[in-house]
């Protein structure tokens, strides 16, 4: 008995597999096989490889054939065979109508000594067991064609890799404030005597409207965190009436307001700075552009009419449309009558993680969006603490294109594909958010885009030192 060999050859770049068959009756020689393949796609496994039959020597009463299997452990799907017949094989099969040697599903040929490559191709239907599956291809060598069988052998060709897409993510740097400089703003309706500019703090509801700026300026005084550097207040006046009488009174109640503060926390003469609106115009045209009155756009032609000067304006609406008017007059005027407020500040920097995590749990508005990050040191990546510091980085800076980002990348880390995609909608152009939106074609299965983009991002300026771009290459290839 001859022993059998296999030998393996790189011809071109190419893998090449050359069997070395048995001699048995009817065949002699060597079968090529190049370039074989078997590969997922989808809900389809692919099968590909090329047969040379250069060496390949038939006699005329013999056959060989070639039966492709997909194997892995127990489980084998058998694929359609090539049967190649020898001169007087092919003819008695012609004759006698047999069914071929390699069964129905086979094709069969008239074995040639100038036999060209047969490029042989199958998709099937995808199943579980074949992940990890090798493609495995059995020769049966036949003295007569069905009359006597020799030895038959089997070689592994390809093994199907189920390649898991794991990507590297970029997460960005947040920029560091050297000042901290935060604001709270707010707007109290102070009443006052028909016009009079003094401050009554029990005149009607001045009691519960002065609480709410002392309540906002004790927020931010009280914090040994916190140093208060100004104070804004402006006041506005409603419409009617004279516009010279309107800005006395908002000029007098505006500085009514800034002593009454200035007698409760002792601040230094300049510290509280004010200004005014004598007439709130664009305070009315916002309710009335959004008003069902009558006359509805003619007001809002009279108020955006820039040959009117604020009384004639008045009195024409006034005189043309009196039943919108006395509306505007009882329920939307004593509205236009406020104080607007802002108190700046400085937050003292934070530097400790630990300190940091601390205040991301009871005072994170404190917290800039570099300070955010510094709590992620430390942290396993992945992890619920980690996710959740880039969670409240983006709750506290919804708008800013870095903590959307950052917030992406925790979300595809979790899983939350969907999640990602909305917090990459805000993540601006940067090349990190190019590459993030790469990653995340790629988990969703679309690696032709996922590929594109990250190329994108490198030609942007991601540095490709961890080989992200090859990465996501050869998962393509493997791609469900």
């Amino acid at each position: 008995m001859r022993i059998r060999k296999i030998y393996r050859n790189v011809l071109a770049g190419a893998f090449a597999l050359i069997i070395a068959l048995p001699a048995v009756a009817g065949t002699m020689g060597l079968v090529k096989v190049q370039d074989p393949l078997l590969m997922r796609d989808g809900a389809s496994m692919n099968v590909d490889m090329t047969l040379v039959f250069d060496a390949l020597k038939v006699k005329s009463a013999g056959a060989t054939v070639l039966t492709p299997m997909i194997v892995n452990g127990r489980d084998t799907l058998y694929l359609p065979t090539i049967g190649i017949y020898g001169r007087t094989s092919w003819y008695a099969s012609r004759r006698n109508d047999r069914m071929p040697l390699g069964g129905k599903e086979g094709s069969i040929m008239r074995y040639d000594s100038k036999m060209a490559p047969i490029a042989y191709s199958q998709r099937v239907d995808y199943a579980d067991w074949m992940n990890g599956a090798e493609l495995v291809v059995r020769q049966a060598d036949y003295g007569c064609a069905g009359c006597s069988k020799g030895a038959e052998m089997m070689t592994d060709l390809s093994m199907y890799k189920n390649v898991q897409y794991q990507p590297t993510f970029i997460y960005q740097a947040a920029v560091a404030e050297a000042v901290k400089s935060r604001e709270l703003s707010g707007r109290a309706y102070v009443d006052f005597p028909v016009n009079k500019t003094e401050i009554y703090p029990n005149y009607r509801r001045n009691s519960t409207e002065l609480a709410k700026i002392i309540a906002t300026i004790d927020s931010v005084k009280n914090d040994e965190d916190i140093t208060v550097t100004s104070i804004s207040i402006k006041g506005f006046a409603s419409p009617e009436g004279t516009y010279d009488n309107n800005v006395r009174l908002a000029k007098g109640r505006t500085t009514a307001l800034k002593n009454y503060v200035q007698t409760l926390y002792r601040f230094r003469s300049d510290f509280i700075k004010t200004d005014y609106e004598p007439e709130d115009w664009e305070g009315l045209r916002e309710y009335v552009v959004n008003s069902s009155l009558q006359y509805r756009d003619e007001i809002l032609d009279i108020i955006d009419d820039p040959m009117l000067d604020p009384d004639h304006k008045d009195w024409r609406i006034k005189l043309r449309y009196p039943g919108d008017y006395n509306i505007l007059l009882q329920n939307v005027y004593p509205g236009l009558r406020h104080s607007d407020y802002r108190i700046e500040y400085n937050i003292r920097t934070f530097s400790d993680p630990e300190e940091i995590r601390q205040m991301l749990r009871s005072q994170p508005q404190k917290l800039s969006l570099n300070e955010i990050y510094l709590a992620a040191q430390g942290l396993e990546p992945g992890s619920d603490a980690y996710n959740e510091v880039f969670e409240t980085a983006v709750h506290m800076f919804p708008s800013e294109p870095v903590a959307n980002l950052n917030a992406a990348n925790a979300a595809m880390q979790r899983g939350d594909l969907v999640g990602a995609a909305r917090y990459l909608d805000r993540a601006g152009d940067s090349p990190e958010a190019t590459y993030a939106r790469g990653v995340l074609a790629a988990l969703n299965g679309d690696y032709t885009k996922g590929v594109a983009l990250i190329e994108k991002a490198i030609a942007l300026g991601i540095v490709d030192n961890q080989g992200i771009l090859d990465h996501v290459r050869e998962a393509a290839k493997f791609a469900n």
